[in-house]
């Protein structure tokens, strides 16, 4: 018996320029007006026997907007990224450019003192691999990071892949299988 894992970008809750690492911030004008216009495109999901989102505020605001009723999931928060959490890129690289640049290049650092990369890919494959056996549908509404993550550990890519995903605010990317043997299937 196989399952379906459908999971949803949540919609944005700032601009890319103001991204920040564990962005808890509630969607932004742009991240509501973004879910209103695509609601009557992505009702279909309403009907997955069980509906999830991460913890964060902008993925259960973009649920509830869609009306897709949530049950919280700590395990799908986002990467912990430790004393660079509330800080953008930007500004973390202006302080601590080597640390950026060990974090980037070797999947299994920490130097922010949170989670690794590949430690964050196989926490978000626990979570996948561990849905309810069966012929049923599942809905995930996920930060940007835990999709990309999810299509790590799902298509078995290295984990240095992850840096070359780009998920778009209420992109979708559904998984079909059973654990740890997934096929990805796209939406547009």
């Amino acid at each position: 018996m196989a399952l379906r894992l459908t999971l949803l970008a949540a919609s944005r809750s700032a601009s890319v320029l103001d991204a920040r690492f564990a962005d808890s911030r509630p969607l932004d004008p742009a991240g509501w007006h973004e879910v209103r216009r695509a609601k009557p495109a992505l009702s279909y999901l309403a009907a997955a026997e069980l509906r999830y989102c991460s913890p964060s505020a902008r993925c259960r605001e973009t649920a509830v907007s869609l009306g897709l009723a949530p049950l919280a999931q700590p395990a799908l928060r986002d990467c912990d990224m430790g004393r660079w959490n509330g800080s953008t890129l930007q500004q973390v690289t202006a302080r601590e450019p080597r640390a950026v640049n060990a974090w980037m290049t070797d999947p299994r650092m920490t130097p922010h003192g949170g989670e690794s990369l590949v430690a964050f890919i196989q926490r978000i494959g626990a979570w996948i691999d561990t849905r309810p056996v069966g012929d049923g549908w599942v809905v995930a509404v996920v930060e940007p990071g835990v999709l990309r993550a999810a299509l790590c550990y799902a298509l078995k890519a290295p984990p240095h892949s992850f840096w070359h995903i780009d998920v778009k605010p209420l992109a979708a990317a559904t998984l079909s299988g059973r654990a740890g043997e997934w096929s990805l299937s796209l939406q547009s």
